[in-house]
């Protein structure tokens, strides 16, 4: 197996052609979940986004995290909805309250996801 080695010249100075690996999480379009967890590691767990980045296993993270806050997110969302009562009557019956029921629900479990997933 070889290896070459491949350089550009900025200035004075030669700087490696260097680039990561692709894999099969590469081209996943990541939501705000994935964003925020990639953030969240990048600026407070440099240490674990480095390791992540070097092994080649950050998109594979970011993939796992986005998709379970997604599941997450609807799991919770359903059995939010169902324990306040809200329903499509209440929706079709009256929609500002539907709208604010449904608001404080979508804060409120954005919370437990952050908490329990993204930032820890």
């Amino acid at each position: 197996m070889s290896y070459e080695i491949t350089y550009t010249k900025k200035g004075d100075y030669y700087i490696p052609n260097l680039t990561l690996a692709k894999n099969k999480y590469s081209d996943y379009k990541l939501s705000k979940y994935g964003r925020m967890r990639a953030r969240y590691l990048k600026e407070y767990k440099k240490a674990e986004y480095t390791i992540l980045l070097i092994d080649g296993k950050l998109d594979e993270h970011l993939y796992n995290t986005d998709i379970e806050c997604k599941k997450r997110y609807d799991l919770l969302m359903k059995k939010f909805a169902e324990k306040e009562n809200i329903t499509e009557e209440l929706k079709a019956n009256n929609q500002m309250e539907w709208v604010q029921k449904m608001n404080n629900i979508k804060n409120s479990v954005e919370e437990i996801i952050f908490k329990e997933l993204i930032f820890v």
